[in-house]
C-alpha cells in the first residue's frame, strides 16, 4: 500500500503508526513467546534504532503507545527517546494473544509434543481458546481494537506511536479488513491506520520495512504470522 503523505493531517483522524517490536532470541528461534517476557536481542535494538531513525524525520509524533511487554516497550523507548517523547504510555491491552500451554516451545516440536493446542492455534474458529490459558482470537479481537480506539478517539488530529506485536497487528488489520488478509507481520514493520469519526478504520501502509533494507538486520519476522505468536 502507498505511503501515507505526511505533510497533511485531517483534524478529524487520527493516524496511528502501528509497529511490531523488534527481534527477539526466541523470534530467531522460531520459540512461541505469547505472553511470555522475553527481551529484544541485539538485532531487535538495531531494528528499533532503524524505525526511529526513520519516524524522527516525519511528521511530528505526540505520544507513543506499548504493550507493557519487555519487547515491545523496549522498541517504543527507543522510538520515543529519538523522538523526543518524553515517556511511554504502557497498555496491557495491546500485548501479544495469550497462547496458553505452546507459550515457550519451538513450533514445530509444539505440532508433536501438545498437538491438543497446536490444533487449537490453526483452528479456525476465532472463538477457539488454547489449552493452558490461552486466549481465542475473539478475545485478541476485542481487547486491542478497543484499546486502539480509545486511542484514537483522544488523539484526533495527530500522529501517534503504537509498538506491539504480530499476532495483536493481524487482529487489528481484521477490523479495518473484514475479509482480508495481512500476511506476515516483519519485525518493526511500519503500519498506519486512520481512525475517524463513527469508528471509521482505513489502513494507509502495510507491511513497510523500508527503514530496514539499507542495513543487515531484516530478519525473516517469526511470529508475525496466523500461526505463531
Amino acid at each position: 500500500m502507498a505511503e501515507s503523505d505526511f505533510s497533511y493531517v485531517n483534524p478529524a483522524v487520527a493516524e496511528i503508526v502501528v509497529i511490531r517490536h523488534g527481534e527477539t532470541a526466541w523470534n530467531a528461534e522460531a520459540r512461541i513467546q505469547g505472553h511470555l517476557d522475553v527481551e529484544l536481542n541485539e538485532v531487535g535494538r538495531q531494528q528499533a534504532v532503524a524505525v526511529a531513525n526513520r519516524l524522527a524525520k516525519e511528521r511530528k509524533i505526540s505520544a507513543v503507545y506499548s504493550s507493557d511487554l519487555k519487547r515491545a516497550l523496549e522498541t517504543a523507548q527507543i522510538i520515543a527517546t529519538t523522538c523526543a517523547i518524553p515517556e511511554v504510555i504502557k497498555d496491557p491491552d495491546l500485548r501479544e494473544r495469550n497462547l496458553g500451554d505452546l507459550q515457550g516451545l519451538v513450533y514445530h516440536e509444539a505440532i508433536m509434543t501438545n498437538p491438543q493446542a497446536a490444533a487449537a492455534l490453526k483452528s479456525r474458529r476465532t472463538d477457539q481458546t488454547i489449552p493452558g490459558g490461552g486466549e481465542s482470537l475473539d478475545q485478541l479481537y476485542q481487547r486491542c481494537t478497543s484499546s486502539l480506539q480509545k486511542i484514537g478517539n483522544n488523539h484526533r488530529g495527530e500522529r501517534v506511536v503504537v509498538v506491539t506485536h504480530g499476532g495483536t497487528i493481524r487482529a487489528l488489520f481484521k477490523r479495518s479488513h473484514p475479509r482480508g488478509i495481512g500476511g506476515k507481520i516483519l519485525n518493526t514493520s511500519v503500519n498506519i491506520f486512520h481512525l475517524s469519526d463513527g469508528e471509521e478504520w482505513k489502513v494507509k501502509s502495510w507491511g513497510d520495512v523500508s527503514h530496514l533494507n539499507q542495513t543487515d538486520y531484516l530478519q525473516s519476522g517469526f511470529g508475525g504470522d496466523k500461526h505463531s505468536g
